[in-house]
């Protein structure tokens, strides 16, 4: 077998595939064999075929055993990243954006690229190792490069292929995605493809600069050339299809000790244009845990997600210890209320994150719906209860954000005070020593009844004892921490509470007072 290893003293790789523009953003990921084979040759060139201590036919049967076989990877953890900036125009003076993407690496995990069946005679080993130990760059000239020939244990997560087979993967490993990259032809394959284009008098004519008689010329042909005459891939490569993991190029976040995995809190900014409006809290909720179990379901199949994301196959005296999809509209700074809009997302969990939650938590990108309405969403923060901001603050008087809707039937003396009574108490909390209705809440910059929300969720055939819903300001016997949303639909944004310490530490009366 013969490996080499390759290290990115800048922690990053810019290569562009080659039928995408430079201001796509693309990456390709990993290095390509067609061109780490023209880095070699580059390195050839530029700097060992000057000392003269190789035949050039030497490098001509090292780049001929180097393209009859596929290489396999081991692949470092990446990111896909890139910066932006304004390029001055000379004949327009003004600027242009320029999207400069990359994947960013750590500058001291090392790619492995290995060809499981080649060895190669002495003379060329000798060759490789000077080409490597003066190797600058690999992809563009910003992509500083260490590379090495590699002797260590190989163990591949990127394969040559398009069909994943049961033994290829460990128990654990995650699921794989298929990606093209440009191989160099086997030397006999690339003389009967040039064969069949000379076979042409016309196309000889034109081509024939492009398409010289060995491969080593074949795959030193500037780009710029085969660009110019025309070319969809260079003469010389071939696309192969390899299988890598999907988070390939996904951010992952540094392991968390111990002591700091006791998160019960992500919160998350939605980006929109328009975002959501206040009044359709619940329907956005249920997106958002379609959201998370869609994720859930990516990372461990239907069948095991969970019972704290699905809230399913739970015992009945858990109480509401499961996930809260809550939709909020943050304050304006200086005031009490926000502009009527939601613009975060509060994903919680009352009994904290394990490990897999969190992972779920972390990868989260989009909330969409079936109508095609669409959102991003940012991870902005995640931990304990300080990251709800106002919904998870600990005080002992609230009230409604959203309509109260309560969940069981009225009856003589089990009005819909005493069932906000009754549920604050089967969920533990300190006892309620005021209730008071209120008539209508502010949002943004308007007054709301309970009508004006939407108050039904998209399950069908739910029971659903109140369908007008109430607004209510409660105050507890001590302070106790949020969030408190509770009634029908609580999970997913209904029956939400707010401080009211946050209306009076900023002067402001309640819309109602």
């Amino acid at each position: 077998m013969l490996a080499l290893a390759f290290t990115f003293p800048s922690g990053r790789y810019h290569a562009t595939p080659w039928d995408r523009h430079v201001n796509e953003g693309a990456v390709v990921w990993p290095p390509e064999p067609w061109r780490v084979l023209r880095a070699l040759i580059a390195t050839w060139h530029h700097k060992v075929k000057p000392l003269g201590r190789h035949e050039e036919s030497t490098l001509r049967g090292l780049i001929e055993e180097l393209s009859r076989e596929l290489p396999e990877y081991s692949l470092p953890h990446a990111s896909h990243s890139h910066t932006r900036h304004y390029m001055p125009q000379r004949e327009t003076g003004k600027t242009s954006l320029v999207f400069d993407a990359f994947a960013a690496i750590s500058r001291n995990e090392p790619l492995v690229m290995a060809w499981p069946k080649l060895d190669l005679p002495q003379e060329q080993l000798a060759l490789l190792d000077d080409l490597l130990a003066v190797m600058g760059y690999l992809g563009r000239a910003e992509s500083w490069v260490e590379a090495i020939r590699f002797d260590g244990t190989f163990q591949p997560n990127c394969r040559p292929g398009s069909e994943q087979s049961t033994s290829d993967l460990s128990a654990g490993e995650s699921r794989e995605e298929i990606v093209s990259l440009l191989a160099p032809l086997a030397s006999d394959a690339y003389g009967s493809f040039r064969k069949r284009f000379l076979a042409d008098k016309k196309a000889a004519k034109m081509l024939a600069g492009t398409l010289p008689e060995s491969l080593l010329d074949a795959l030193s042909v500037e780009t710029s050339n085969l660009r110019a005459l025309g070319w969809s891939q260079p003469p010389a490569s071939r696309k192969e299809l390899y299988r890598r993991p999907s988070e390939a190029l996904r951010p992952r976040r540094k392991p968390q000790p111990a002591a700091a995995l006791t998160a019960t809190t992500a919160r998350y900014i939605l980006i929109g244009k328009p975002l959501p409006r206040v009044e359709d809290t619940v329907r956005i909720g249920e997106l958002f845990r379609r959201t998370v179990m869609s994720e859930a379901k990516k990372l461990f199949g239907e069948d095991v997600i969970p019972a704290v994301i699905s809230g399913h196959g739970l015992p009945k005296e858990n109480r509401h210890r499961h996930a809260f999809y809550l939709p909020w509209d943050s304050p304006i700074s200086g005031r009490r209320d926000g502009d009527g809009r939601i613009d975060r997302l509060i994903l919680h969990f009352p009994d904290g994150m394990d490990q897999d939650t969190r992972q779920i938590a972390e990868r989260l990108s989009r909330v969409w719906s079936r109508d095609g309405g669409e959102w991003q969403i940012v991870l902005e923060n995640i931990g304990e209860s300080e990251v709800g901001g106002d919904l998870l603050a600990k005080v002992s008087e609230w009230e409604s954000v959203t309509p109260y809707l309560h969940p069981w039937y009225m009856k003589r003396g089990f009005d819909v005070g005493a069932q906000i009574r009754r549920e604050c108490a089967m969920r533990g909390m300190p006892e309620l020593v005021e209730l008071t209705p209120l008539p209508a809440v502010k949002v943004g910059a308007q007054l709301r009844q309970s009508l004006h929300f939407r108050r039904f969720r998209e399950k069908r055939d739910l029971k659903q004892p109140d369908r007008q819903g109430s607004f209510w300001r409660i105050r507890f016997a001590q302070p106790i921490g949020g969030p408190i949303s509770i009634g029908f639909g609580c999970h997913f944004g209904l029956g939400m509470f707010r401080p009211v310490v946050v209306a009076c530490s900023l002067n402001r009366a309640s819309p109602y007072e």
